[in-house]
C-alpha cells in the first residue's frame, strides 16, 4: 500500500538566483526603486509596478502603519569562562529576545553550555548564563549592564544577523528603515525598508496619514531545523501610542484603508484589538481562518517556501491565488528576502487601490 504524501499548501521552488544577497543601494538602485507586485485581494489579479509608485494605490484619508523598531547588531562574540577558567574563545552568541533591561534569551553557538558559565565580550561587558528556555536550544543570560548602557556596548561591538544567502557582511545601516528609532529588533522589520523620506512625504501630501508602532522582532531561525518553533511559541513585545491607535480606529471607522507595512504590524494591530491593550506581548498566529478586524492591506517582502508568514498572507488572499501570484513573481524574477522586492496586497479597483 502506497502512503499518501501530504503537500504543504505554501510550497514552491525558489531559484537561488532570486535570493537578494545585496542591498538595492549596492545594486545601483535607491531603496524606494525596487520592484513591486500588487496583488488584488479579491480577484488575485497582479499588477507589476515600482515601489516608488505606491502612492497610486492609496487614497486621501488612508492610514499607513509602520514599525519603527530599530535593528540591533545581535551577534556578539566573546570568551567562554567556567569556574574562572577559559574554555572557549571567539564564541558566537545571538540575541534572540529581550526579557527585561538586563536579561535576554540567546542562542549560543557552542555545546554543553551550563548555568553559571560566564561570557566576556569586552572589558566592560559580560554575561552569566542563568537558565534554559523550555524545549528550546536558547539560554537565558543576564548582562552586567542594562538599558541604554547595554545597548551602547552592543552597538559598539555587535554584528547584524545575516543568513546564508547574504554573502557579504553589510554594515548595520543597510539593515535599518529610514524611520527606525526604537532599538530592539534582532532582525530587521524589513517590509518598511523600501520607504524613503521623500516617498513618505509624497504620501502625506496626498492625504495619507502615518502611524507608528513598535514590535521588536525576535530570532527567527535557531540554526537547527529540529527546533523550528511554531508561531505560537514566538512571543514578541509590541507598543502602540494611544494617539496612533485612535487615528487608526478613526480611519477604519471612516471607511478608509488601514495598510500595514509588514507582518509585524499586522500581528501588533490585530493583537491590540483582540486584547484591548496597546502594549504587551503577542504570539498571534494568523492563518487563512483568521478574520482580520483592523488591517485592510499589507506591504511585505517575498517569503520563502513553507514560511509561516505565508499563512498570514492567506488571511488577506485565497491560498491558491497567493501561490499563483508567487509563481508569477518567480517568472518575472522578483527578488526575495530583506534586500529584495515588495509585494502589496490590497483590494484594487481598475488596477489601483479603492
Amino acid at each position: 500500500m502506497q502512503m499518501e504524501t501530504k503537500v504543504h499548501p505554501h510550497d514552491f521552488s525558489l531559484p537561488s538566483s532570486l535570493n537578494a544577497s545585496s542591498p538595492p543601494e549596492r545594486r545601483g538602485l535607491r531603496r524606494d526603486q525596487v520592484k513591486m507586485m500588487v496583488l488584488d485581494r479579491e480577484t488575485g489579479n497582479v499588477v507589476h509596478d515600482k515601489f516608488i509608485q505606491i502612492e497610486k494605490y492609496f487614497n486621501s484619508g488612508d492610514i499607513l502603519v509602520l514599525n519603527n523598531s530599530r535593528t540591533i547588531p545581535a551577534i556578539l562574540k566573546g570568551t567562554w569562562h567556567r569556574n574562572g577558567k577559559v574554555i572557549g574563545t571567539n564564541i558566537e552568541m545571538r540575541l534572540a529576545r529581550k526579557k527585561n533591561d538586563s536579561v535576554w534569551e540567546v542562542l549560543i553557538v557552542a555545546t554543553n553550555v551550563k548555568s553559571g558559565d560566564c561570557f566576556k565580550f569586552s572589558e566592560t561587558l559580560e554575561a552569566n548564563v542563568i537558565g534554559e528556555v523550555f524545549k528550546s536550544p536558547l539560554k537565558l543570560i543576564q548582562f552586567n549592564l542594562q538599558g541604554i548602557d547595554l545597548y551602547n556596548e552592543i552597538y559598539s561591538m555587535g554584528d547584524p544577523i545575516r543568513y546564508e544567502y547574504i554573502h557579504h557582511p553589510w554594515n548595520l545601516d543597510y539593515y535599518q528603515t529610514v524611520f527606525a528609532s526604537q532599538p530592539g529588533s534582532v532582525e530587521m522589520p524589513s517590509a518598511g525598508r523600501a520607504f524613503s523620506w521623500e516617498l513618505l512625504l509624497k504620501l502625506q501630501q496626498k492625504g495619507v496619514k502615518l502611524a507608528f508602532l513598535q514590535l521588536h522582532t525576535g530570532l527567527s531561525y535557531l540554526l537547527d531545523d529540529e527546533y523550528a518553533h511554531s508561531p505560537e511559541e514566538n512571543f514578541e513585545e509590541y507598543s502602540i501610542r494611544q494617539e496612533d491607535m485612535e487615528a487608526i480606529v478613526k480611519a477604519k471607522d471612516s471607511g478608509a484603508k488601514v495598510i500595514a507595512a509588514g507582518t509585524t504590524v499586522v500581528r501588533a494591530l490585530e493583537t491590540a484589538v483582540i486584547n484591548s491593550t496597546t502594549q504587551g506581548w503577542t504570539n498571534l498566529y494568523i492563518t487563512s481562518d483568521f478574520k482580520l478586524q483592523v488591517v485592510d492591506g499589507i506591504i511585505t517582502g517575498f517569503h520563502e517556501p513553507k514560511a509561516s508568514h505565508l499563512d498570514m498572507l492567506s488571511a488577506f488572499v485565497d491560498e491558491i491565488k497567493l501561490l499563483e501570484a508567487y509563481n508569477i513573481a518567480i517568472e518575472q524574477k522578483y527578488l526575495w528576502h530583506e534586500f529584495g522586492d515588495i509585494n502589496l496586497i490590497i483590494k484594487m479597483k481598475d488596477g489601483r487601490g479603492q
